[in-house]
């Protein structure tokens, strides 16, 4: 297994204000790693970084061996897409047109474009969607296809591509999802990863968290306070000093992964 992203020394933030210091990561080709932290903790701040939105104060950042800022945008986006957690857009595009954005980075041709936007309507449960504007749909549903944009971003020419080599960053994409589309959120996660592509998400749904991530890397006051598997660290104890509460913790009852729940 080979390291797509490694982070030494991280620290961003904004006017010269670090919100994180210190970060050190190697993230491995397929693996999904899920960022945990209470509110404020830097997780959409260290998103942002990996998606070289926000440039750092320190440290360094390389993807698939090369500095992440020497990458020139254009191959950069082929590689990596990030959805942060609200995508704003004024402009009456309809759905179709909203996906199809995608594919800017992309030259593989309008008969390949088509079949991948397709593709990802497909995977989204959008495609009913295609010719709606996207300013008169819900929440749930524009996050849908915002999902989908960045997922037709991803792949090049075919849907059934490999992806290793590619990073996608998610943050809060379950955000208004129902629970139908929740499943179908982590299956797409599941097989992305199982296609090569590493993934790193933050999701305040510490159970859908832990069904996904290979491991979890937990911010605190803008640092990193551990980097272990969903088992290892969703313990009762070390959450409830994480967030300051009373939590219970117990094995999912087929699966064996830890479920969180309020300690009512």
């Amino acid at each position: 297994m080979s390291t797509l992203l490694a982070i030494q020394g991280l620290s961003a933030g904004w006017g010269g204000c670090p919100v994180l210091t210190g970060i050190d990561l190697e993230l491995n080709t397929g693996e999904v790693l899920g960022l945990l932290g209470p509110n404020g903790a830097g997780k959409s701040t260290l998103l942002r970084a990996m998606a070289e939105d926000l440039a750092p104060l320190a440290g360094s950042l390389a993807f698939d061996g090369r500095p992440l800022a020497d990458w020139p945008p254009a191959q950069r986006a082929r590689r990596v897409a990030y959805l942060p957690q609200a995508s704003t857009l004024a402009f009456p595009f309809t759905v179709h047109e909203v996906v199809m954005l995608g594919r800017l980075p992309h030259d593989a041709g309008r008969r390949a474009d088509d079949a991948l936007v397709a593709a990802a309507l497909a995977w989204t449960d959008t495609t009913h969607l295609a010719g709606r504007l996207y300013t008169l749909l819900s929440g749930g549903e524009q996050q849908r296809v915002q999902l989908a944009r960045v997922l037709c971003q991803l792949l090049h020419r075919a849907p059934e591509e490999p992806l290793d080599g590619r990073l996608l960053l998610l943050d809060e994409p379950s955000a208004a999802l129902d629970l139908r589309h929740q499943q179908l959120l982590a299956d797409t996660v599941r097989d992305l990863a199982a296609r090569g592509c590493s993934v790193v998400l933050s999701l305040h749904d510490l159970n859908l968290l832990s069904s996904l991530a290979d491991r979890l890397l937990v911010l605190a006051d803008g640092r990193c306070r551990a980097i272990d598997t969903p088992a290892a660290l969703l313990t009762r104890e070390f959450l409830g000093e994480l967030f300051g509460t009373g939590l219970a913790v117990q094995p999912h009852p087929l699966k064996g992964y830890p479920l969180v729940f309020p300690d009512a």
